[in-house]
């Protein structure tokens, strides 16, 4: 079994693997792991499997170390990072490769190998972004955007009047409270976002057919009215971890 972990800012999605796939998955809060609550969490999600290995993305660079040093004090285990380098399954198009966040790289590599290219993956986190792999197969690039609940956040702290909301579905588009306004904002508003930068990225890739798979964290709330997305895939990035373990592992 394979530990996976993809370090982001809020969570660090931590997983478990076979040569096939992502068997279990958990999330921990990143500031954890300097508290320690990390660790009694993780050894927990693994149990008694025994592990063979370890991949990491992330985007917290003070993190990185800390999980590292912690994966090899409990299990002793090799540790691949996933960075620009050390990918072996998408080529890169990209003028400065050191500036891609890793988790991105992933999930470039898992949309490639389950859907082909060109493809696009919605990573619906702290930040909405989107990745692109091109005709040939390579990162080419993507967008980035304030997440949903970001950007609710910052209108909640900003404003006297607006409160903080938690995101769900909201069925109108005329908003008959400050609440269902700011949800419609949200919801609607992410929803036109995509559908207008697909359409768009379509064009710059001259492609009739564009699969685009939505993950993070609101991915199903503002996939489910998408013709648009293709497939909601929780697991991607650890995927993409697993994809890049297995592809390092067998040159």
């Amino acid at each position: 079994m394979i530990l996976l972990l993809d370090i982001g800012n809020t969570n660090t999605h931590v997983g478990l693997a076979n040569a096939r796939r992502v068997v279990r998955h958990a999330d921990v809060a990143t500031d954890a792991w300097f508290a320690g609550g990390a660790v009694d969490l993780v050894k927990k999600m693994a149990g008694r499997s025994p592990l063979t290995g370890a991949a990491l993305c992330s985007v917290v660079p003070r993190a990185t170390p800390v999980v590292r040093k912690t994966v090899r004090r409990l299990w002793g285990l090799r540790v691949l990072e996933l960075t620009a380098q050390t990918i072996a399954v998408v080529g890169i198009g990209y003028p400065r490769p050191d500036t891609i966040g890793p988790d991105r790289l992933a999930n470039s590599v898992a949309v490639k190998h389950h859907f082909g290219a060109p493809a696009v993956v919605v990573d619906f986190g702290t930040a909405v972004t989107f990745d692109v792999v091109d005709a040939r197969g390579q990162y080419v690039g993507g967008i980035i955007a304030p997440g949903l609940a970001a950007m609710t956040d910052y209108l909640h702290e900003k404003t006297a009047l607006l409160p903080k909301i938690k995101i769900r579905e909201v069925t109108s588009v005329i908003g008959r409270s400050t609440e269902e306004a700011m949800l419609i904002g949200a919801v609607q508003g992410y929803r036109g976002l995509v559908r207008e930068l697909v359409q768009e990225l379509k064009k710059e890739l001259k492609a009739r057919r564009l699969p685009v798979v939505a993950t993070g964290g609101y991915a199903r709330l503002i996939a489910a009215k998408m013709p648009e997305i293709t497939a909601v895939d929780p697991l991607l990035t650890l995927e993409g971890l697993r994809l890049v373990w297995e592809a390092t592992n067998e040159t």
